[in-house]
């Protein structure tokens, strides 16, 4: 059995090494002179290679196609995922909200076990673009020279990072072969906003706060959580702005408000209190001297800023309209999206091809038998927390599996 797997990404890596330990005859096709290199830069370097929750908890996590999973899930698993990388000899350890990474925090840990993996199976790696892919009774591989296989497993990633070689190819080749490709977009992504706090406050991280998203055209809220977020020069990132991206689509202007409270552990009342002790403390000073115990130094200017007190007021002629004023900015502080980032800046892509297309126990073609999708080229994604790698090894996996052994 001759199988062509394309993209040596988490995905591709997972289905040739698979293949290759089942006897089939692999070769994994690679543009760039490593495989793993958007593996090796995720985490920041650290590789957040899965979620050590349950499997309701997991599904609780992706956020597209949930159902189309729960085959390949069950054949492999967070708990199956953690054990054949601590069996490749990569141990791992749990941290908060219980993403998995190596002990070594090298992302090249993970990327060169599941090398080893492939290397172990016989794989064969060609560093080469693919062009094409062509079935005419067998499938031809045309990258400057023509291959020809019996299967093709296509893992060429979605359009985030193009720089480690996710360009979108795979969409053609899938689209080439009879595939509905659901419109992709950033997903876990930066956000635009219109505020000149933003840049005012440009690299401000804020821990312990609360980030709520509201959409205009539900006229509902559709996000809430509390966590770590950042101030970028355009607008916000950081983990809670990309989980909360995931629940935003068709981002323009307008469409999204986000809201930040700055002291979630305190409501208002308590709040209030804490605000009439700092004044009765700092009665003499301007306001814009009374914040250091509230606020962030980057912060407190731009702050007074919006409640409209001009800065060289003093604490004792505040009134208690004004205060009011400050409190309502300290629990729901507003700002405006304006769009997302450019999927180049995205973790994943939201969109893809279509899972109703593709057999969800095999990852086989519908359209075309012999054809196999893996990775983030389906449309599947799901929240930051190692939960999207965890989709690239199970639906790998299953496509390695299936097409070595069917």
């Amino acid at each position: 059995m001759r199988i062509a797997v394309i993209g040596a990404g988490a995905a591709g890596l997972m289905a040739a090494g698979t293949a290759g330990s089942n006897g089939a005859d692999v070769t994994l096709f690679e543009r760039n002179e490593k495989p793993g290199v958007k593996l090796r830069i995720t985490g920041k370097g650290r590789c957040n290679v899965t979620n050590n929750c349950t499997k309701e908890e997991f599904f609780d996590n992706v956020v597209s196609n949930p159902r189309f999973l729960y085959s390949a899930y069950s054949e492999f698993s967070c708990a199956d995922t953690m054990s054949f990388f601590e069996n490749l000899g990569v141990p791992l350890k749990t941290e908060r909200g219980n993403r998995v990474f190596p002990v070594s925090d090298k992302a090249f840990d993970i990327a060169d076990a599941l090398i080893r993996y492939c290397e172990d199976g016989g794989v064969k790696i060609i560093h080469e673009r693919v062009k094409s892919v062509s079935f005419d009774g067998g499938f031809t591989v045309l990258t400057d020279k023509e291959y020809k296989f019996d299967k093709v497993i296509i893992a060429t990633g979605g359009l985030s990072y193009p720089r480690t070689g996710s360009t979108g190819d795979g969409y053609k080749f899938a689209l080439s072969a009879g595939h509905n490709v659901v419109k992709t977009s950033p997903s876990l992504v930066p956000l635009i906003c219109s505020d000149a706090l933003c840049a005012e406050c440009q690299g401000l991280s804020l821990k312990n706060v609360t980030l709520s998203v509201y959409d205009a055209e539900k006229d509902k809220n559709v996000y809430f959580e509390q966590g770590e977020m950042l101030f970028t020069d355009k607008g916000v990132s950081g983990p809670l702005v990309l989980s909360a991206s995931a629940h935003m689509s068709d981002i323009k202007p307008g469409r999204y408000r986000l809201y930040i409270d700055l002291k979630p552990a305190l409501d208002r009342q308590t709040l209030d209190k804490r605000l009439l002790r700092d004044f009765s403390e700092n009665k003499n000073r301007d306001i814009i001297n009374s914040f250091s115990a509230l606020l962030p130094s980057k912060l407190i200017a731009p702050f007074i800023e919006l409640t409209g007190i001009p800065h060289d007021k003093k604490v004792n002629s505040i009134t208690a309209k004004e205060r009011g004023v400050i409190l309502e900015l300290l629990k729901k502080l507003p700002l405006t999206v304006t769009s997302a980032a450019p999927v180049a800046e995205a973790v994943i892509t939201r969109g893809g091809v279509d899972t109703k297309q593709i057999e969800p126990k095999t990852m086989q073609s519908k359209i075309q038998p012999g054809l196999y999708f893996a990775g983030e080229i389906i449309d599947c994604d799901a929240y930051t927390g190692g939960f999207n790698l965890q989709i690239a090894f199970c639906t790998g996996y299953a496509a390695g599996y299936h097409a070595s052994t069917t």
